[in-house]
């Protein structure tokens, strides 16, 4: 079956995308050049350009053009990734800011996730993380001092929390909760986002040795990143043992 002739558009474009030809913030070919190179009519050329921008693809900027737009910066659901070093694989510049670093007694909800029978204290840490200078997430975190004494006086600048705890107390299990959020007013201002921007809220809980480690909540920009995952599976789409 022969391709559309919008689609066979969307693919000469994204082709010069894939191969790296067209970069972030190359203009890509105008309506009537398509309209022109391709013989086509001036609808199909605007059906291909506005699916491909709407796909993320690309970005058009009315009166002046349409360019190849930034991908997101993509970080691993399933995964304890170290988000500096993420950045810097990407060619990135990685700076962290802290926010908060203190002790608070935890709530009963607090005391529910780490699985306390009584409630007690627990390290609590808020910090931005940026990538060339834009915050791309925010990091909310308690910790379970009996667990890692000693993680308050990290100068967490140079070692991010992921990284150091890893290091003190390895993981044996995993939970992730993904949800879409209307971030606070403080998130926004933390984030130097607008009042309509979404974000993505991942919410992790890690267990070492059968005791719950630390609770974080890591919030995202939707416009700046992406969370993704890839996995084997059996032949009927379940995870693969």
């Amino acid at each position: 079956m022969t391709a559309p002739l919008y689609a066979k558009v969307k693919e000469h474009i994204l082709e010069h995308i894939r191969s790296g030809a067209w970069t972030p913030g190359t203009r890509v070919p105008s309506e009537n050049e398509l309209v022109e190179h391709f013989s086509i009519s001036r609808m199909t050329a605007n059906r291909a350009l506005r699916e491909l921008t709407a796909d993320g693809f690309l970005s058009r900027v009315p009166g002046v053009g349409t360019f190849v737009k930034e991908r997101p910066a993509r970080s691993s659901l399933l995964e304890l990734r170290n988000i500096a070093e993420e950045i810097a694989q990407r060619g990135h510049v990685y700076a962290a800011h802290i926010k908060k670093r203190q002790t608070v007694e935890a709530t009963p909800a607090l005391a529910e996730q780490f699985e306390m029978k009584h409630p007690a204290r627990l390290f609590y840490l808020v910090m931005v993380h940026t990538e060339n200078g834009v915050p791309v997430q925010l990091e909310e975190r308690h910790v379970n001092p009996f667990a890692v004494p000693q993680f308050n006086d990290q100068d967490f600048a140079k070692i991010t929390p992921t990284a150091y705890l890893i290091a003190h107390q390895p993981v044996d299990e995993l939970e992730h909760t993904v949800e879409a959020i209307m971030p606070t007013a403080e998130q926004r201002a933390l984030l130097d986002i607008g009042e309509d921007e979404p974000c993505l809220a991942l919410h992790r809980r890690s267990w070492s040795r059968g005791h719950v480690v630390t609770v974080a909540t890591l919030v995202y920009p939707a416009s700046r990143y992406a969370l993704y995952s890839r996995y084997k599976t059996s032949p009927s789409g379940t995870l693969s043992q």
